[in-house]
């Protein structure tokens, strides 16, 4: 099984991968591999080093998907089909999805070229289930400082990224689940968990 979690930056992604897959190792008796993007591969580190913190490297915006591609690309080689070859249900916070909301809608680059390239650097390897944790952009903000180049952007940019997520969600809704993300971390998880053991009850 191959899970993801999208959503805009502070709305508690990490948070809920890490309950998850503690629920389904401790409680379920599952085998779990816990991922990224950008970042999953040592590869994928150098990348995100690249686009996200080198305050040094200001990649245009085809130049920026080009390398969370390239990151991607290795992810699913490294991580993501051993895993799913393995037996393993695999957890990634953040995928392909993401380059259609920060480059495609954020960065205003053509969403069926990003559609295309997905298909290549994927090999239509696509999740069984994503969570979209929906959080208002002015309420992120506001949660804690910026860290990285993404995060720092403007309001506008990230208030265009949830509205491209928002946008897939409509277009895939038997895949893409929206999950209010105001409430705490645990009323969240507890409907994350509803939702895996009512749609995958055969798989544990």
């Amino acid at each position: 099984m191959f899970i993801s979690f999208e959503g805009i930056d502070k709305s508690g992604k990490s948070t809920q991968v890490r309950l998850l897959a503690d629920f389904l190792f401790y409680e379920k008796n599952q085998r779990v591999v816990v991922t990224r993007e950008p970042g999953g591969t040592l590869f994928g580190e150098k990348i995100k080093k690249l686009v996200l913190k080198d305050e040094e490297v200001k990649a245009n915006p085809l130049a920026e998907l080009f390398l969370y591609l390239a990151d991607r690309a290795q992810h699913v080689e490294k991580v993501i089909i051993p895993g799913l070859k393995e037996g393993k249900i695999v957890i990634s916070d953040r995928y392909a999805d993401a380059s259609f909301a920060y480059q495609g809608y954020g960065r205003g680059l053509d969403v069926s070229l990003i559609c295309e390239l997905n298909q290549k650097v994927t090999k239509g390897i696509w999740p069984d289930i994503t969570f979209l944790l929906n959080l208002d952009p002015e309420i992120a903000m506001k949660r804690e400082k910026s860290s990285d180049k993404i995060e720092k952007e403007k309001l506008s940019f990230h208030k265009r990224v949830m509205k491209g997520y928002l946008e897939l969600a409509r277009a895939y809704p038997q895949r893409i689940k929206v999950i209010k993300a105001d409430t705490s971390p645990s009323f969240i998880h507890n409907q994350i968990k509803k939702i895996i053991l009512e749609k995958f009850s055969h798989e544990f």
